[in-house]
């Protein structure tokens, strides 16, 4: 069993969207404001609804994030899309966590259902992670289910969100 680190501050995160944490070349996260994840708390490459790892994290929502401003006006909420980011985001970490060399990018996902929004009133988002398959080949491909909680409430579920890892240099 590995003895990589289970947990990840948000000075951790900031290292990883820095390019820091997994070396040049490999797995980043963005840097704010896309970055949708304040804090992994917990990680493991076994366990989950699949039983082939998965990732536990939290964003703290304050009232004043960017995108309320402007989505939509006089009806403020956090546009779907981030969170599913966030599941992206997630999903690729995780890939560079293993040692996975390569630069991560979002290719895919199966079914996403929104069962409610992100509000300025919401306080925190917990993302889960549930890893399906990892293959490691030419191509570094993480395939998971996923979802999403505002405030304790089930609000986001994915399925098969695929990210994968590419040798290839940045421009």
């Amino acid at each position: 069993m590995s003895t990589r680190q289970s947990q990840f501050d948000y000075e951790d995160i900031i290292k990883c969207a820095e390019g820091e944490l997994f070396g040049p070349g490999n797995a980043q996260l963005p840097l704010p404001p896309m970055l949708m994840v304040h804090r992994i708390t917990e990680i493991s490459e076994t366990g989950g609804a699949h039983d082939k790892g998965f990732i536990r994290a939290e964003y703290d929502v304050a009232p004043d994030d960017w995108y309320f401003a402007c989505h939509f006006k006089g009806n403020p909420i956090m546009p779907g899309c981030l969170g599913l980011d966030g599941m992206w985001q997630l999903t690729g970490f995780f890939l560079g966590w293993l040692g996975e060399e390569g630069r991560g990018m979002a290719l895919s996902t199966g079914e996403v259902k929104f069962k409610g929004m992100v509000r300025p009133s919401v306080k925190l988002l917990e993302y889960g992670i549930d890893f399906k398959r990892v293959m490691r080949g030419r191509l570094v491909l993480g395939t998971a289910d996923g979802w999403l909680k505002a405030d304790g409430e089930m609000i986001y579920q994915a399925s098969d969100l695929r990210v994968g890892l590419s040798k290839d240099k940045a421009e």
